[in-house]
C-alpha cells in the first residue's frame, strides 16, 4: 500500500501547511483512481513515517479528507477510501438485483442460513398465519460488485410455499424462489424505516465498525389479493447504501 501513496517529498517552510499538502496529494490519488474506493489506508504511524511528519499532522489531513467525503474513518478498523453510495429505491415492487443492475453494478447473494421455525405472535400477525405454524427463516448477505451492502432476514409461510427451503438452497434469490412456487409477482404492502447499531456479527458481515449505524427496513410483501407472502427485515451498510422512497 505504501508504494501506491504519493511521493513523500513536501514543500517545507513555503507557507502551505504540511497537512494541507498531504490532504491535497491524497485527494489527487483518490480522484485519479490510484487509490480505489474501499481501499484500506495505512495507519497514522505508517503515514507519519512515509511523509516524515508527526501523527497530529496526519490526523489533521485525514479529518479534512473525511470532511470532504473522500475517506471514512471507522473507530477500531482504520481509514478507508470512500465508496460511491448506491441508491436503493423502496417502491411497491422492490427487487434487489434489478436495483443494483440499474446502477451498473453486479448483484450477488449468499445464503447464510435456512431453517424452519414456528410462528410466534409477531410472525403470526405479519404473515396472517396461526401461531405455531411452520415458517421458513432465511438469512442472506447481499453484495454489489462483491462488496457487502445489506443483510436480509426473510420469513415465509411454509404451508403456502412447501418447496421454498429447497428452492432457496439452490438459488438465494427470493424473487426466483417465489416465482418457482407459483407467485411470479408480489408487491410491498408496507415498509417501516429505522436505524440502529449493528450486532457484532452484522458489523463483521458488512465489513464495518460496530459504532457506525445501519439503516433498517421492515417490509411485508403481499400477493395481488393482499395476502401476506413474506416478512422481510433488512439492514443496510449506511456508508454504501441510501434508501430512496418512491411513489
Amino acid at each position: 500500500m505504501i508504494s501506491a501513496l504519493p511521493l513523500a517529498s513536501l514543500s517545507r517552510g513555503q507557507g502551505v501547511a504540511l497537512w494541507r499538502q498531504i490532504a491535497a496529494s491524497l485527494s489527487e490519488h483518490i480522484g485519479s483512481g490510484r487509490l480505489s474506493p474501499g481501499t484500506r489506508l495505512p495507519t497514522e504511524g505508517d503515514f507519519a513515517a512515509h511523509f516524515q511528519v508527526n501523527r497530529h499532522t496526519i490526523r489533521r489531513a485525514m479529518e479534512d479528507l473525511a470532511a470532504q467525503g473522500l475517506v471514512r474513518i471507522e473507530q477500531g478498523r482504520g481509514s478507508f477510501v470512500s465508496e460511491e453510495v448506491l441508491d436503493y429505491p423502496l417502491g411497491p415492487r422492490t427487487r434487489f438485483s434489478e436495483s443494483i443492475r440499474r446502477q451498473n453494478r453486479e448483484p450477488a447473494g449468499i445464503m447464510l442460513k435456512i431453517e424452519e421455525i414456528p410462528a410466534d405472535l409477531m410472525l403470526s400477525d405479519a404473515l396472517a398465519v396461526k401461531r405455531g405454524q411452520p415458517v421458513l427463516f432465511a438469512r442472506r448477505l447481499c453484495l454489489a460488485d462483491q462488496r457487502p451492502v445489506a443483510i436480509g432476514y426473510h420469513y415465509l409461510p411454509i404451508t403456502r410455499f412447501p418447496r421454498i427451503a429447497e428452492l432457496l438452497a439452490g438459488n438465494p434469490s427470493i424473487t426466483a424462489a417465489l416465482s418457482a412456487s407459483g407467485l411470479p409477482n408480489y408487491r410491498r404492502k408496507l415498509t417501516r424505516i429505522g436505524a440502529r447499531m449493528p450486532s457484532v456479527e452484522e458489523a463483521k458481515l458488512l465489513e464495518q465498525s460496530r459504532v457506525r449505524p445501519v439503516l433498517v427496513t421492515e417490509a411485508i410483501n403481499a400477493d395481488a389479493e393482499g395476502q401476506p407472502v413474506e416478512l422481510s427485515i433488512a439492514c443496510y451498510a449506511a456508508a454504501r447504501m441510501q434508501l430512496l422512497v418512491e411513489n
